[in-house]
């Protein structure tokens, strides 16, 4: 094996359950948009999709340098003590728990970790905070699976600005957003109507979340390889202690 490709970070993508059709099979899978393994491995990073399973967290945690929660379907409600409204989708709750745990183990460690769409709202809500169940009509989500290109300011002293910079154009699909920040979060940009489209948590090795989808954008791979580049920090801390 090349020395080069070894030294490459192990970084999970979280992914869904669900039916899907291949050839002449359709049954359910464990799956995640291309574009999501595309950018890590673009970006320097070995992707390994990470299905819900019950338990072997930790095994798995212990394994990787990074960690992607990647969009999809609306968060249950009741994680953030809210009854579900009448635009919001039913509850995936093997995810929720799967993804939930992920992520605070991946907290615990320290592991670099960059939360896309749902992956930033699970942030929120894992460290106490609440969403917006629906946002205004054709706002944030227009057409099923089309995306809206809007411009989004970032806060200048972040870890979001320092990879970005002061403004972005990005490509969005979301029809709930961040309300009250969970303990410890900071929002890091905003879209024109206030929108929160990015939060980190200062202090930790790399830990933020966006609520746009950079994974759709192959010419703009700077939040994934700064999230390899935090996680290549990982595979050598692990290479020096042995």
């Amino acid at each position: 094996m090349n020395r080069d490709h070894r030294r490459r970070p192990l970084i999970g993508i979280t992914s869904y359950q669900d039916e899907a059709a291949w050839a002449v099979w359709h049954q359910r899978a464990s799956l995640v948009p291309q574009t999501y393994v595309d950018a890590v491995a673009r970006a320097g990073g070995t992707p390994v999709l990470l299905p819900p399973q019950p338990g072997g967290v930790g095994h798995l945690l212990d394994a990787l340098d990074g960690l992607v929660l990647a969009g999809g379907p609306d968060i249950d409600p009741a994680r953030y003590a809210a009854a579900a409204g009448p635009h919001t989708g039913p509850p995936h709750r093997a995810r929720d728990d799967w993804e939930n745990d992920l992520l605070l183990g991946a907290l615990e460690r320290d592991l670099p970790l960059l939360g896309v769409c749902r992956g930033m709202q699970l942030l929120n809500v894992a460290l106490g905070g609440t969403l917006l169940q629906h946002l205004p009509e054709r706002s944030h989500q227009i057409v099923p699976a089309g995306f809206v290109r809007h411009r989004v300011d970032v806060h200048d002293g972040s870890r979001t600005a320092a990879v970005l910079g002061p403004a972005a154009d990005v490509s969005c699909y979301h029809h709930q957003a961040v309300a009250r920040l969970g303990t410890g979060l900071v929002a890091t940009a905003h879209s024109a109507d206030g929108t929160v489209e990015a939060l980190e948590l200062p202090g930790r090795r790399f830990a933020l979340g966006v609520q746009w989808h950079p994974e759709t954008d192959p010419d703009d791979l700077r939040l994934f390889q700064a999230l390899s580049t935090a996680a290549l920090a990982t595979t050598s801390h692990r290479e020096t202690a042995r």
